[in-house]
């Protein structure tokens, strides 16, 4: 009788990145230790002294370290682990108190057939906000909405998520007046603030216009045909939503249209505070959390229903927000270990031996590699532009191409690289091979387009 051949099986998310912490522990103990002087700059940033990389002595990483790195894994993002709960707390207040089912309602009467715009329409939304004001992790409390407001219309949760996930991260890594990536890169390399922008208008346009088209032509397949999609056979846990039928029949009661201004407001909080006041985590949390409180009154919920309603929530979003606590094991690793510093003075001194265009591909490829050991946007500028923007120079790329680079590298790779597709595939609740399985070919076309506009900026001496 013959044996059945076992299917592979896509290992859990939390065995998949506990084996890269394996991986990253024995990389921290064959890595020498290093580290460059770092001094603090008039606009108070701490950046890095170029050619001042010297050896350190080596911690590497025991076995105790490897697993004591988890515990502070978590406490390093607790900041967004609870962020991520109180966001959706307050998204989930309105889907308990009808409104997420009213507002679809209303949508899919209004819209109708024209009902595939709102891929375009909300996708350049939320690339305009991580382009101009640097949005990314204010969206996550809405990424689970999208999903279900996708599963209604007919799509799947690859097409939910993607019109947030793809949209910010995008609009975020073409930046066009993003101060965390673009604003403190050319502060940091010398260059006029927010100069060039002509061109990078012209970038956004060519990435944003890529990426719609990508995601609406995989909508479309997936809604003629269910079986198209990634995801098919795969379990998706999401929202429960009433049918496209139930939802078209809904009403729109003073209790939902108030909630809806509720919303409304809390975004428009969310922007000002962010632009004007220098709201981050911590600020934008706390709007949450009030306006939770309020909006659960306003639906005359009980103080005891909203205290439930919280727990429910947090329930909800505990698989990816616990992910996020396991995944920052990781730079947890490579920081105490002192071997990031090194990591990026080898590549550095690699990027010396280009000239020209190829020293600017070349720096597309090196600032991808390293947003793998440093995912913040401006913590990979601190570091990376003292060192990089003066290599550039010196084999005939402008400081403003570096700039370019050290964008697209450390941007577009967020959609690709495990520190981020992690974190992001928990709260979309997606199976990571299901995700990469989708997003690959659409990372080919964007790193073939970052190398084509880096290379059209090299010619025309942007």
């Amino acid at each position: 009788m013959e044996k059945k051949k076992k299917k592979f099986q896509m290992p859990h998310a939390y065995v998949i990145i506990f084996l890269m912490t394996m991986l990253t522990a024995v990389l921290a103990n064959i890595v020498p230790a290093g580290e460059f002087e770092r001094i603090v700059d008039a606009a108070g940033n701490t950046i890095v002294v170029p050619d001042s990389y010297h050896a350190v002595e080596k911690v590497g990483c025991s076995i105790f370290d490897m697993f004591k790195s988890i515990q502070l894994g978590f406490v390093d993002g607790a900041q967004i682990i609870f962020f991520i709960i109180f966001a959706y707390a307050f998204v989930y207040i309105l889907i308990k108190n009808g409104t997420f089912d009213a507002v679809v309602g209303f949508i899919l009467r209004k819209i109708g057939d024209r009902i595939e715009l709102i891929i375009p329409v909300c996708m350049i939304t939320f690339g305009l906000l991580g382009s101009t004001m640097g949005m990314f992790e204010e969206t996550y409390g809405l990424i689970p909405v999208f999903i279900s407001i996708a599963a209604v219309l007919g799509y799947d949760a690859i097409v939910g998520g993607s019109i947030i996930y793809l949209g910010v991260a995008i609009g975020f890594a073409a930046a066009t007046i993003n101060p965390f990536t673009v604003g403190i890169a050319q502060e940091v390399a010398g260059v006029t603030m927010f100069s060039g922008l002509g061109y990078r208008i012209v970038c956004f346009a060519v990435f944003m216009g890529i990426s719609i088209w990508y995601v609406w032509r995989y909508a479309h397949r997936v809604k003629k045909d269910p079986t198209k999609s990634v995801l098919y056979g795969a379990k998706v846990e999401m929202l429960e939503v009433g049918s496209k039928d139930e939802l078209m029949k809904s009403k729109f009661t003073w209790t939902h249209k108030i909630s809806c201004l509720m919303f409304v407001f809390t975004i428009a909080m969310l922007l000002i505070g962010t632009i004007k006041f220098g709201w981050y985590i911590d600020e934008i949390a706390t709007l949450f959390i009030i306006m939770t409180v309020v909006t659960g009154f306003i639906s005359r919920f009980t103080a005891s229903q909203i205290a439930e309603f919280f727990i429910e929530a947090s329930k909800e979003m505990m698989y990816g927000a616990l992910l996020v606590g396991v995944s920052r094991s990781i730079p947890v690793i490579m920081d105490n270990a002192h071997i990031i510093d090194t990591i990026v003075y080898w590549l550095a001194n690699l990027l010396s031996n280009f000239q020209g265009m190829l020293s600017a591909m070349g720096m597309l490829f090196v600032q991808n590699i390293i947003n793998f050991f440093i995912p913040s946007g401006a913590g990979q500028a601190l570091v990376t532009m003292p060192i990089l923007a003066p290599v550039g120079e010196m084999v005939g790329v402008s400081r403003q191409v570096s700039v370019l680079a050290f964008q697209f590298g450390d941007g577009f790779s967020n959609i690709f690289w495990p520190t981020s597709v992690f974190m992001m595939c928990g709260i979309m609740r997606l199976p990571i091979d299901r995700w990469y399985k989708f997003v690959t070919p659409l990372f080919g076309l964007l790193f073939i387009a970052s190398m084509v506009l880096l290379g059209v900026a090299v010619v025309i001496g942007y």
